[in-house]
């Protein structure tokens, strides 16, 4: 009972480190993002969106399934005693992310205009070709990281992913000033400077990725010639008479990552069909060219980016359950395995609700406070939208708890079912209801809300958990209610009193954060237990005590 409440205890915090470095990661990019859209307008934006969709899409194709498969490879072999073993899996996955990478790398270098043809954004192309190099760095990073991952550590992981944000940020920044100059003035001779210099603007930002990636591997590559010495002790300790084939290593590799690899591409390949579903219906609709490059601008670039910084937690946390469950499966200890998926779904839900009703009480507000962005569009966008942070934030979720348990077809056939009906819903909503960009934001919510109800049902199914519904939904919603109404009154207060968005928006912000925490004490929505398995538990459990919220 002891060794399953460490597993548990365990799990929660290296997918709480994950997912802090995931929040500071988005958050740094969400800072970064303010600067670049003020550079590249909200046309920029959209090549800068379009290229890293194609780019998105082919990087999931190529490698994004390798740190998850790695981690579960790694994870059980470790489980096993089997330590050679596990340095022959690193090996085996280096040697496939070089050539899927290296693939990809050339197809997306010499099929840029293609891909952003379809789209019907050709000036992309530049942006993308930029991206190119970064699959395959992207590759061989996510083996080292799903090596780490495997051996229950994810600080390596964590670390890197911030340094890579942050070299993103900065380059992005200074390349995309000098990229829209040279761009502008490139123009000036073909005829259209605006155009052109968005395209180079977005270029710019999009060598920033490329350049934050090297930096990440780097990086990583230090820590395990560093970790490698003191592992090297173990590999030689490991006299286990079974030694696997590359042969055979290549082929279980394959075997995990087609399923993942199937499920990942269909659950983001939605966005290139909304993409492309959208503009060709509305363009046939007559809406302005210009209009539609800003509407997908502020979609990609503002709506997107800001859903992604809660939606993050989900995909840390189903990041690090896939190697802890993938071992307690391997012992076919279904007790730990119900509780960390119970466990994993009530924490994110803890943080869903609030984030969800946050970003749908003060959309426009923070819309206008970075990205100085006071169309009502943009404000709406949000405020509907953000339902989809809850949906998304559970689908990721129990994406990653399926494949922990070896039920790795699931995914994917729920995936392929939500891409059919999201499909039908936008083309429904654009042409039977006219909603122009609000049919995708929609669209994008429901096939999120699809996947939650298929894979909820695939999870009760195959491992028997049972939420508590009280605790896991009721009381964080009820909760989030109260804390948005809130947020409201303190945003309407404060702007009232110093007519400053920004300062509203921060004071409101806060506020909101510290009402919830309040608030879920209050209706032990929350405890002592919970608290203590997060990451400063005790300093949390501190100020609750100091609040006299605990006893």
């Amino acid at each position: 009972m002891s060794n399953n409440k460490n597993n548990n205890t365990n799990f929660l915090v290296q997918g709480s480190i994950l997912a802090i470095a995931s929040i500071i990661s988005r958050i740094v990019g969400l800072l970064y993002r303010v600067p670049l859209t003020d550079i590249i307008g909200k046309t920029g934006n959209n090549y800068y969106g379009t290229a890293f969709e194609v780019y998105s899409i082919i990087l999931i194709i190529s490698s994004y399934s390798l740190p998850l498969a790695v981690s579960k490879l790694v994870a059980t072999r470790m489980e096993a005693g089997q330590v050679k073993n596990t340095m022959r899996v690193l090996k085996g996955a280096l040697l496939f992310a070089t050539f899927s990478g290296g693939l990809f790398m050339a197809i997306v270098f010499f099929g840029a205009d293609f891909f952003t043809g379809i789209l019907q954004t050709p000036l992309a192309s530049i942006a993308l070709r930029v991206l190119a190099p970064v699959i395959l760095i992207v590759a061989v990073l996510g083996v080292f990281r799903g090596f780490f991952q495997g051996l229950q550590t994810t600080m390596p992981s964590a670390i890197s992913q911030i340094i890579e944000q942050i070299i993103n940020a900065v380059v992005s920044v200074v390349a995309a000033y000098f990229l829209f100059g040279y761009g502008m003035r490139i123009g000036g001779v073909l005829g259209d400077s605006e155009e052109y210099a968005a395209a180079y603007g977005a270029a710019g930002g999009t060598l920033g990725t490329a350049i934050g990636a090297l930096s990440a591997l780097l990086f990583i590559l230090f820590i395990y010639f560093v970790f490698y010495k003191r592992f090297k002790r173990r590999v030689i300790r490991d006299h286990k008479p079974y030694k696997e084939s590359y042969k055979t290593i290549f082929k279980i590799l394959i075997m995990t990552i087609i399923p993942v690899l199937l499920s990942t591409t269909l659950y983001n390949i939605s966005s290139i069909l909304d993409q492309g579903i959208f503009k060709n219906i509305v363009t046939l609709q007559g809406y302005d060219k210009k209009l539609i490059s800003e509407w997908w601008g502020v979609y990609t670039g503002q709506y997107k980016v800001l859903i992604n910084v809660p939606i993050s937690i989900a995909s840390a946390l189903a990041a690090s359950s896939v190697p802890t469950l993938a071992a307690a499966y391997q012992r076919q200890d279904r007790k730990q395995m119900r509780s960390q998926i119970h466990s994993a779904t009530r924490f994110i839900m803890i943080i869903a609700f609030p984030c969800t009703i946050g970003m749908a009480v003060l959309g426009g507000p923070i819309m206008m406070f970075l990205f100085n962005d006071s169309d009502p569009t943009s404000a709406k966008m949000m405020t509907y939208g953000a339902i989809a942070i809850l949906f998304y934030s559970l689908s990721t979720l129990s994406n990653g708890l399926l494949q922990g348990i070896n039920r790795l077809k699931i995914p994917v056939q729920n995936a392929a079912i939500a891409l059919v009906l999201q499909a039908i819903f936008l083309i429904i909503a654009l042409e039977g209801f006219d909603l122009n960009v609000f049919a995708v934001v929609y669209a994008n919510a429901f096939y999120a809300f699809c996947m939650c109800v298929l894979n909820h049902i695939a999870v009760v199914r195959y491992s028997g958990v049972r939420q508590n519904i009280q605790t896991t939904y009721i009381l964080p919603f009820v909760s989030s209610v109260i804390m948005g109404v809130i947020v409201f009154l303190v945003y309407q207060g404060i702007h009232f009193v110093t007519h400053s968005n920004s300062i509203a928006c921060v004071v409101g912000i806060v506020a909101g954060g510290c009402a919830y925490f309040i608030i879920m004490l209050l209706v032990k929505g929350i405890g002592r237990k919970e608290l203590a398995r997060l990451p400063k538990g005790d300093v949390l459990i501190h100020i609750a005590e100091s609040l006299h919220l605990l006893s």
